[in-house]
């Protein structure tokens, strides 16, 4: 589509309308799968150097979040194996969190190799890619009426559910993302002055 055609305003209120919203604020509603086709279609847009495209995604919704549940649960047994004492050890919990979001979508980075084995690109690089193509999945369920956010620690990045979703070295699970219909209103969010964080050199409008 030429850029003529597109209103750059409505984009900007797009992006700035984006947020970032858990667990809690999820209602227990199904998601059309052909609303986040049309996510996986806009996060495929994503750039990365050389046209390594390393996104990987794995979707759990319904009963297959049964599935995320196993992982969820044997990440969990692992981490208190290691025999630090831990907060909530109630190896249910583990489980029932799976089922706390109607979809949920593992994030993973699958880097191009090289006939050695040796990545095309830095892991910097790939790792900057599927950044981006989450971004644009979720600039699309924003679009669509869906809530959702990253989560990128504690379980979401277990070497047990890495393992489990096929994301062992050199590729990287880097996360899982939780999404739905919201269960309330919108979050407003806020940002510093752009001028704060921009530095101009050379000629301007002044």
């Amino acid at each position: 589509m030429p850029n003529e055609a597109m209103d750059p305003d409505a984009l900007l209120e797009l992006i700035s309308a984006r947020r970032s919203m858990g667990l809690s604020r999820l209602s227990d509603a199904p998601v059309d799968r052909r609303i986040l086709e049309r996510m996986f279609e806009a996060a495929n847009w994503g750039p990365s150097n050389e046209d390594t495209e390393p996104w990987r995604f794995t979707v759990f919704m319904g009963e297959g979040r049964e599935k995320l549940a196993d992982l969820f649960a044997e990440a969990h047994r692992e981490i208190l194996s290691d025999g630090a004492p831990r907060k909530g050890n109630d190896p249910d919990a583990a489980r029932k969190r799976a089922f706390a979001a109607p979809v949920w979508i593992s994030i993973g980075m699958s880097p191009k190799l090289e006939e050695d084995g040796s990545m095309l690109m830095s892991e910097e690089e790939e790792l900057m890619a599927v950044a981006c193509a989450v971004q644009n999945l979720h600039l699309m369920a924003q679009a669509s009426g869906i809530a959702g956010m990253w989560h990128s620690k504690g379980t979401s990045v277990h070497p047990a559910v890495a393992k489990g979703l096929g994301l062992e070295p050199p590729a990287r699970l880097l996360g899982l993302f939780m999404c739905g219909w919201p269960s309330g209103e919108w979050l407003n969010g806020s940002r510093g002055p752009v001028a704060d964080k921009v530095r101009w050199v050379g000629d301007t409008d002044e």
